[in-house]
């Protein structure tokens, strides 16, 4: 069955990095594009980064330009991460997502069981 399972997440001070992992199985990962997703404390969903199949085109919402870096690594069946300069506001849920432009929990059927960030002095 497919399985996506995340890892990586914690507390970090403002301006601290993280990097987030979403190991999948159970599908044929290189083919699927894939989404990052978060959730704030008492918020909705928020789509924050997607990249494609090959790892050649990625997408980020506008508030994590320029931060974060999305990759992948077919090989591994894995996609990553990058979150530097981290904001409190960057505090929430972080989810993987089979998919790209994943912004509900409609919008793929598959969703890992998310990572909590905190990003606190």
């Amino acid at each position: 069955q497919v399985q996506l399972v995340e890892s990586g997440g914690g507390l970090v001070q403002p301006g601290g990095s993280l990097r987030l992992s979403c190991a999948a199985s159970g599908f044929t990962f290189s083919r699927y594009a894939m989404s990052w997703v978060r959730q704030a404390p008492g918020k909705g969903l928020e789509w924050v980064s997607d990249i494609n199949s090959s790892g050649d085109s990625l997408s980020y919402e506008d508030s994590v330009k320029g931060r974060f870096t999305i990759s992948r690594d077919n090989a591994k069946n894995t996609v990553y991460l990058q979150m530097n300069s981290l904001k409190p506001e960057d505090t929430g849920v972080y989810y993987c997502a089979q998919g790209a432009a994943v912004e509900s929990w409609d919008e793929s059927d598959y969703w890992g069981q998310g990572t909590q960030v905190t990003v606190s002095s």
